[in-house]
Parts: structure tokens; sequence; C-alpha cells
């Protein structure tokens, strides 16, 4: 999801550079993009937590994902760049609409793709080791939170034959233990 962001910018470059707009077709041709872009973190990501689980390191998982994912990953933007060139160059009758739809998806895969191989890993270097932060560091600053152990009930006075009474679970109020306290002693 860290790479989404890293599309749009070659979306925008390639409405600048190409002087199109943004309308529905562009819209769609985002939407597209994003499922693409999308694909591409989780190659990356789900190989890289396989080699992890697999006893690899995390710097030498991520860049054995990065190495071995990187063929997948350039043949299917390659193969959608070269799919969408017709529409981009605006060939026949109303292809002025679609145009600017397929050179939003064209500029978009192109950075995301460049980018989402070096961002992604760094991403997920930073994100692991910041929960790995909270998880060990945080319980220790912050008394109370995290603690999941119950407040014990009250125990009334011991009994001279019966031994301690405790207070039932629904009601831990003193002014009952002492009722029962006084229930026990006229028995």
């Amino acid at each position: 999801m860290l790479a989404l962001p890293l599309s749009f910018i070659g979306v925008a470059l390639a409405l600048l550079l190409t002087g199109g707009n943004i309308n529905v077709m562009t819209m769609i041709g985002i939407i597209m993009l994003m499922g693409l872009v999308t694909k591409n973190g989780i190659l990356l990501v789900d190989f890289a937590n396989q080699q992890r689980a697999a006893g690899m390191a995390r710097a030498e998982a991520l860049l054995t994902a990065g190495r071995i994912r990187l063929r997948p990953i350039i043949m299917t933007t390659v193969a959608m760049i070269f799919g969408m060139m017709p529409l981009a160059m605006a060939i026949g009758e109303g292809a002025e609409q679609r145009a600017p739809m397929a050179r939003a998806v064209i500029g978009g895969l192109i950075t995301s793709t460049l980018l989402t191989l070096f961002v992604v890993p760094v991403m997920y270097t930073l994100l692991e080791d910041a929960v790995a932060w909270v998880r060990s560091d945080l319980p220790g600053r912050v008394r109370g939170i995290g603690d999941r152990s119950r407040p014990k009930r009250p125990v009334a006075p011991a009994h001279p034959a019966r031994g301690p009474v405790r207070a039932p679970a629904t009601v831990a109020s003193e002014p009952v233990a002492r009722l029962r306290l006084d229930a026990a002693d006229n028995a």
C-alpha cells in the first residue's frame, strides 16, 4: 500500500508532459494502475516473508526478494506498457478520449515500478523496527497498559471457624462482606 502514492507521481508527470487531462477514463486507468502497483508490492513482501520463515535474515531476505521477484515485476510492467501504447498514441476515431487513460497508466507504472523496488524494502525495514520497538520498549515506559491481570477481590477479615470470607465476584464491597460475616456469626 505504500507504493500507491508513488504511482501518482508518474500519473501527474505523464499527463503534464503529454498535455492530458484528468477525466473518467483517466480515473479508470488509475484504478487499474492501483491493482498493478499493489501486486508488485505484494510480490516483494510475500517473498521476503517466505524467506524469513525459512530462517533468512531480514536484509538478506529483502535483497533476495528484490533480485528474484524483479523479473516477474518487470515482465508484467512491460507487458502493460506495450498493451497501452496503441491507446496512448490515440490512433483512430474517438481515441482521444481513451488516450489520457493509457498515458496515466504508462507514467504511473514506470515511476511506481522503479520506486517500489527501493521504497517497499526500506519501509518494510522501518515498520518492522517500529513494531519491535513498540512491543519491547513501550510497555516498560507506560505502566498499566497491557497488564491483563484482574484486580483481586477484597478479602474480609478471617472468621475464627471458617477462615477468610471472600466477597462475591459480582459485588465486591465491604458492607456485603460484613453482612456475610454477621450472618455467619448468627448461624
